[in-house]
């Protein structure tokens, strides 16, 4: 629950570090939590969570994703191949699974 915080906390920070262990643990929670949205909006019978949590994520999730791309020695505008379909996704999976890279330029 601290990595998820801890987004929050550097809501608009693309400078920096993420290690893997927090990029992945705070997509872990935004996963958990967005299954609890979904729930009380079928509970409740709207969509108005499951709408409103990714779009009040956004900017944290491409920050954090950033400060990732970061740690691997990699610029954050490399976040702009996911707009190549399938191998943008592949690409980028690769990228944030790799290790910390150091000494590094963002470091």
């Amino acid at each position: 629950m601290e990595h998820f915080t801890d987004g929050f906390k550097n809501y608009a920070n693309f400078s920096g570090l993420a290690t893997r262990e927090q990029y992945w643990m705070f997509h872990l929670f935004y996963l958990i939590f967005y299954i609890g949205c979904m729930v009380i909006d079928r509970l409740l019978n709207t969509s108005a969570f499951a709408l409103i949590f990714p779009i009040a994520l956004f900017i944290p999730s491409i920050s954090i994703a950033a400060r990732r791309l970061h740690d691997i020695g990699k610029s954050g505008w490399w976040q702009l191949i996911l707009f190549v379909p399938l191998i943008g996704s592949l690409v980028m999976l690769v990228f944030l699974c790799k290790p910390s890279v150091r000494p590094n330029p963002y470091s």
